[in-house]
């Protein structure tokens, strides 16, 4: 399955069957290297709260995992963002931006490998975050993100998404190499990307919230 350049798809997080988040991207590429993705500034972006509102980050995990949830819908108010998913990889590249568009730096997100799915009037990829993450700087440095949460969820196997920590912390440190070797992604290739300028920022298509694929 691709998707043709300008589609709108929706890039979601998934955890046991539950969404995490959503956020609809337009495809730049999508190809043998992977897929694409343009996040603009102001789109429309889900995510789970507890009912009184608060995200997982805001509590101990304790605390998330006996709570009931809900979608809440707000706005993508970050810098516009470049997400390339490498084909069949078990994790994902964000190049981040400054607050005036500037390329600032790669972010890996490590997850479990996207499954496309794609119902006509609304397309996208769910993957499982496994919250651990890489910080890539410019000169090729790198260090962890999210240890502490990773963790304290490690600690709760029952109620955690992650069922091999090795692995995730294996790929981390596989990327890391391709990175400190300044090989592709992390060679200079996308940090100038510009968009199309026609395309608009994209909503929330109905079916958004439709089950998981995985």
């Amino acid at each position: 399955m691709r998707f043709p350049r300008g589609r709108v798809v929706l890039h979601r997080n998934v955890r046991r069957g539950r969404i995490g988040w959503v956020r609809p991207a337009r495809v730049v590429s999508d190809d043998a290297r992977g897929l694409l993705l343009w996040i603009a500034r102001g789109t429309p972006a889900a995510s789970e709260v507890t009912e009184d509102g608060r995200g997982m980050r805001a509590m101990p995990f304790t605390e998330w995992v006996t709570s009931s949830y809900r979608l809440k819908v707000g706005i993508w108010n970050g810098p516009p963002l470049l997400k390339f998913l490498p084909a069949g990889a078990d994790h994902s590249v964000w190049f981040f931006r400054d607050a005036d568009g500037r390329f600032a730096n790669w972010y890996v997100n490590l997850e479990e490998h996207g499954v496309r799915w794609d119902d006509g009037e609304v397309a996208g990829v769910d993957m499982v975050d496994q919250d651990l993450d890489v910080v890539i700087w410019p000169d090729h440095s790198w260090e962890w993100k999210d240890e502490g949460e990773f963790a304290e969820r490690l600690a709760l196997p029952e109620h955690y998404w992650v069922p091999d920590p090795t692995a995730v912390r294996a790929e981390g440190e596989r990327v890391a190499k391709l990175a400190e070797a300044g090989e592709f992604p992390f060679d200079g290739t996308w940090c100038d990307f510009v968009p199309d300028p026609d395309w608009t920022v994209p909503t929330l298509p109905p079916g958004w919230d439709r089950l998981p694929v995985r």
